[in-house]
């Protein structure tokens, strides 16, 4: 295995809407810089990985309406780097389609996936863990993921069971449990068997291909019938042709939960997956009373356990509120209970069904 066959998927096309209304349908999360880095959470996550793999060998899928934003944030990539779904399909078919599109440029390719949005706080681990795992499916036709050892009973996570070693820190996965209750993740967690789901993936581009081809053989029909286009000039409209009639179907469920032949190296790495503004607030400081403010500037009297997220430049001044979450950007003001974000995706929806998009 050289450097020039180790490949970087980066998804990054999702809409955001738990993170709603800082992330919008215009501006979802991965494009915004959420910690004052002055580097977005897309932008961290390609840094991160080019640092072990190749700039040239590095591709965003994302949806075709944030083509000029990843152009704009990664502007080091050529066009052909970023492949435009013009369609929303889920994870398998973004993923299939990035393998048969790798394929066609190197048959050897080892690729390791990951979504646009994680935060890693302990990268050299991490880094040196994503090259062991190259090199693991690059010896193997085995399908293999990173699990993270849990530090308390997440239930906003999946959960992947661990069997037996092979090879030094790699196991076979026994089960997935999608995200449990309370009481199931507690029994998960003191058992010491189960470890987070990262929903970071690495596998040589021949055995998922064969994976998707076994496994949802509609999807593989559907983009394996242009094998002989990608690369080529024709990819573009065989895929504008055929991608929205790719079933929409999760990676998880389509593949990694059914194969007989995955594996997970498992790992700490201060990992997080930005997915809620609950998770978005452990991650912050606080002050002495619990409260976190991100962006604006705060004056907060007999409150504690809150969020408070405005515009750059605006004040916010809090009384008497406990663990709330108060969120303002563009035209949406939103308060709510902090533990209770489940709802936001409800929220959305109402605005959009009675107000239009005005609002998402």
């Amino acid at each position: 295995m050289t450097g020039k066959d180790n490949y970087c998927v980066i998804m990054g096309g999702g809409i955001g809407s738990r993170f709603w209304p800082f992330s919008r349908k215009t501006l979802p999360k991965q494009f915004l810089d959420f910690f004052g880095t002055g580097r977005s959470l897309l932008q961290q996550t390609f840094d991160r990985f080019s640092k072990v793999i190749p700039t040239e060998n590095i591709l965003i899928v994302t949806n075709a309406m944030y083509s000029d934003l990843v152009r704009e944030q990664l502007p080091e990539l050529n066009p052909e780097q970023i492949l435009l779904e013009p369609a929303r399909r889920n994870t398998a078919p973004c993923i299939a389609w990035a393998a048969y599109h790798i394929r066609a440029l190197n048959p050897n390719a080892n690729i390791v996936v990951a979504p646009s949005d994680h935060l890693i706080l302990k990268e050299g681990e991490f880094l040196e863990a994503i090259e062991k795992g190259l090199d693991f499916v690059a010896h193997s036709d085995k399908l293999l993921t990173l699990g993270i050892k849990p530090n308390r009973p997440e239930t906003g996570y999946g959960y992947i069971q661990i069997a037996e070693q092979d090879g030094d820190n790699f196991y076979k996965v026994k089960t997935f449990t999608e995200k449990p209750e309370l009481e199931l993740a507690k029994v998960f967690v003191e058992s010491g068997e189960f470890y987070w789901n990262s929903g970071l993936f690495m596998w040589n581009v021949n055995t998922i291909i064969k994976a998707s081809e076994t496994l949802l053989p509609e999807l593989a029909s559907k983009l394996g019938a242009g094998k002989s286009l990608y690369g080529t000039e024709e990819e573009k409209a065989f895929i504008e042709e055929n991608f929205p009639a790719c079933p929409n179907v999760s990676i998880d469920f389509g593949i990694m939960e059914k194969a007989e032949n995955v594996y997970v190296s498992l790992g700490d790495f201060g990992w997080s997956d930005l997915g809620t503004w609950g998770s978005l607030y452990d991650l912050s400081a606080k002050d002495e009373n619990s409260n976190v403010t991100l962006k604006c500037e705060s004056l907060i009297y007999n409150s504690k356990d809150n969020i408070v997220v405005l515009p750059k430049g605006k004040l916010a001044v809090i009384e008497g509120l406990e663990g709330f979450l108060v969120a303002e950007s563009d035209n949406v003001l939103l308060i709510c209970k902090k533990d209770e974000e489940h709802a936001i995706r409800k929220y959305v929806n109402d605005a959009q069904m009675k107000l239009g998009d005005d609002y998402i």
